[in-house]
């Protein structure tokens, strides 16, 4: 499941330059990483459920080549049809969250995307 990110090698310094300008700090460190991961255009994780057990998860998606085009994700929870979800977003904008996984891997050991990422996928955003 996590053998994905653990295994990841970091993506060439061609593919990152046009990224670059998106991020900072640790994230901008991580960024070849996060390419990496994003060519592999899916991933298997868990949905840490605070006082209940994970949901695992299942996200594809199409690999684009410029941070402004769109990437279009599907993630489908716990092998349910019903639990099906479809997001789209530029590609920058997904390859942060994919980040996000790594650092939440790196402290939990566990492939999870942030809150921030759900409330996008199930349209909860809200502009403050």
């Amino acid at each position: 499941m996590s053998s994905a990110i653990k295994q990841l090698k970091p993506a060439e310094k061609a593919a990152c330059m046009p990224f670059m300008p998106y991020y900072q700090g640790a994230k901008r460190e991580l960024l070849p990483y996060g390419i990496s991961l994003y060519k592999q255009a899916n991933l298997e994780g868990e949905r840490i459920i605070e006082g209940g057990e994970s949901v695992p998860f299942v996200i594809t998606w199409n690999v684009a080549t410029l941070p402004a085009d769109l990437t279009r994700c599907q993630v489908r929870f716990a092998n349910d049809a019903d639990l099906s979800y479809e997001v789209t977003m530029a590609s920058f904008e997904f390859i942060d969250f994919l980040i996000d996984v790594i650092l939440n891997y790196k402290k939990r050991q566990i492939a999870d995307f942030s809150q921030a990422f759900y409330r996008k996928l199930l349209r909860y955003e809200t502009d403050i």
